[in-house]
């Protein structure tokens, strides 16, 4: 299972928000709670008529305020439970190092998230995977090889305490 390159919103010339109002935000809060929600339901929450809470819906979506509709599913059940943090140093900041690791990296088996960082690691990659058995074999066959990298660090994550895809609005 690979990661997918991030997509961009289609709306991305105004700055998220600026055309929102409390009944959009009420939308945001309630969908982003559950997503299965029918649109029916979905109005009585926010006090609409279904079609004018159908519109505002696409409205969102074509603002780039909603990137899409997911099942968050549980990583244990899919023998996915265990989760590393890696911190990645290439040996060269060049566009062409960058590119090319980045491009490696979204094939990365497990890999839920890459993201360039400040400070000690120029990327922070997020990878689950079944235990520390499959964690070695992904290590030896993957990681290793990815362009560029100069140093590695893995922290094997012990607790999750907070893991969400909610945030304030």
């Amino acid at each position: 299972m690979g990661a997918t390159k991030k997509s961009t919103p289609k709306a991305a010339a105004q700055p998220a928000g600026a055309d929102i109002d409390r009944v959009d935000r009420a939308i945001l809060r309630v969908l982003q709670r559950d997503a299965s929600i029918s649109n029916v339901a979905l109005a009585a929450k926010v006090n609409l008529s279904p079609p004018a809470c159908l519109r505002r819906v696409e409205r969102l979506k074509e603002m780039g305020l909603i990137r899409g509709i997911v099942a968050l599913l549980e990583p244990k059940a899919l023998n996915a439970g265990m989760l590393v943090m890696i911190g990645v140093v290439l040996d060269r900041s060049t566009p062409d190092s960058f590119d090319a690791f980045e491009q490696a990296a979204q094939k990365v088996s497990g890999c839920m998230e890459c993201h360039v960082v400040t400070g000690e690691f120029d990327y922070v990659m997020l990878i689950r995977t079944r235990d520390s058995d499959t964690f070695n074999r992904l290590h030896a066959e993957q990681l290793l090889y990815l362009p560029g990298v100069r140093q590695i660090r893995t922290f094997v994550v012990l607790k999750e305490i907070l893991s969400t895809t909610s945030f304030p609005i």
